[in-house]
């Protein structure tokens, strides 16, 4: 089963760049997008079903052109989950979960931090989700969490670890929660067969970041530990440009 994860800032304006010729080629069972920023009414699903997927749920926010998660599949699920039930963070669409014969694929969206408020609204957001995934895992012991964490964990995750210290995406408390949630029962699927640097996931649109490779990684596929026998390979495909972020693809056997 191979599962890709996107954020695709806009799936509107991903299309327009490509993305369905390179959905067919990359060619995943699954794949979770994130930042759609549409509501379902807004697409021409047919697209999605011509390049073979068939199964497609949104999770759009109530906010026009904001944010929304998305699960597109090959493969029909046995149950859709639309967002936590947690009202703080279900208005701006940022999870939806597909469970697949014993595997449970969520598509997380976690909220960035520009300012204050949003840093408080992230860290309530991060506790009440640490405390959602952590009931869910008792049902769903398979679980992956694909996405936009918005956080890069270690050092090795950013380019510039010193000068970007106190920068919302990089700053302590961030980078221990997240270190917690791996330590709560997740294996990082990337770094469990890749330890190098200058791996990144999102480039900012200034200062020709993304040809110097002056990136951060952001995103994420989150393996259960109960999955750990089950993972093939989980990469980072970088070539695909269709967003200021790049899409990453993990494989489970069956």
């Amino acid at each position: 089963m191979k599962i890709a994860s996107y954020n695709v800032n806009g799936i509107r304006a991903a299309l327009k760049k490509g993305f369905i010729e390179w959905l067919q080629s990359a060619n995943p069972d699954v794949i979770c997008l994130q930042e759609i920023k549409a509501n379902k009414e807004q697409l021409d699903l047919s697209v999605f079903i011509e390049a073979g997927y068939t199964y497609t749920y949104w999770f759009s926010a109530q906010k026009k052109g904001y944010s929304g998660v998305a699960i597109l599949s090959k493969i029909e699920p046995d149950h859709v989950e639309y967002g936590t039930g947690i009202e703080t963070m279900d208005f701006e669409g940022r999870n939806i979960r597909a469970d697949f014969n014993g595997v449970s694929v969520m598509s997380l969206y976690l909220p960035s931090a520009s300012n204050t408020d949003r840093l408080d609204f992230k860290l309530n957001y991060m506790a009440e989700f640490q405390e959602y995934i952590n009931e869910l895992k008792k049902e769903h012991p398979n679980l992956i969490i694909c996405g936009d964490y918005n956080i890069c964990h270690e050092a090795i995750d950013i380019h510039n670890p010193k000068g970007l210290k106190n920068v919302s995406g990089f700053l302590p408390v961030e980078r221990e929660w997240i270190g917690d949630f791996i330590g709560s029962g997740f294996i990082d699927s990337f770094r469990h067969f890749n330890d190098q640097p200058d791996n990144y996931t999102w480039w900012s649109y200034r200062a020709n970041a993304r040809n110097n490779n002056k990136g951060w990684r952001l995103d994420y596929g989150m393996v259960s530990k109960p999955l750990e026998s089950r993972l093939k390979r989980s990469v980072i495909l970088a070539d695909a440009k269709h967003s200021d972020h790049c899409p990453i693809l993990l494989e489970i056997t069956d």
